[in-house]
């Protein structure tokens, strides 16, 4: 199968890019993060990919770093999802608040920054928890929770406070964050 792909950027969409390499183009599904990093057409990428075979399907999807495609494919593993799936839970927030929250066990967290069910999350909780080690950092995700709550009570849609909270400094309280998230909401 495909591990991995370097080439050239000849198309890039909503939802994936075609990378050229030894003249054949390829279609990557990637995640908005992923997306966001890969500038324009023309542009050299290096992608890590997981090749997804079904019956009637043969689909590329493509991640930055080694650790991210590792945690998609753990994903893979938690019945009930599938590689769509898991690269929309990949893409709603950091890689280590995903770890942070599936290793404290904290299902509300999961329903409530991924879009999934309480089902879903508690089989990912339960499947993943060893994988991610146990950790006690529940008032963390409660920050996180809080400042995405605060950013939405103030009308902007849960997608545009994820997207903002990813890029403020993860070490600092809640009003913080809540402050940095709006000064880059307010800079579009």
């Amino acid at each position: 199968m495909i591990g991995g792909i370097k080439g050239k950027i000849i198309l890039k969409t909503e939802k994936f890019l075609i990378v050229e390499t030894g003249g054949v183009g390829y279609k990557i599904n990637v995640s908005p993060d992923v997306l966001s990093k890969a500038k324009k057409t023309g542009d050299e990428i290096s992608l890590w990919t997981h090749t997804h075979v079904r019956e009637d399907v043969l689909d590329l999807y493509g991640f930055l770093n080694r650790e991210e495609l590792e945690f998609f494919e753990m994903l893979l593993g938690v019945s009930g999802i599938g590689p769509k799936g898991a690269l929309a839970i990949l893409g709603l927030t950091l890689l280590e608040t995903l770890r942070r929250a599936i290793g404290s066990g904290d299902t509300s967290y999961l329903t409530k920054i991924s879009g999934i069910g309480r089902k879903t999350a508690e089989k990912i909780v339960i499947e993943l928890r060893d994988k991610m080690g146990e950790e006690k950092e529940g008032s963390s995700l409660q920050g996180e929770l809080d400042a995405l709550e605060a950013l939405k009570s103030l009308g902007y849609s849960g997608a545009e406070a994820r997207e903002a909270l990813k890029k403020v400094s993860r070490d600092t309280d809640t009003n913080i964050k809540i402050r940095e998230a709006l000064k880059i909401l307010g800079g579009k």
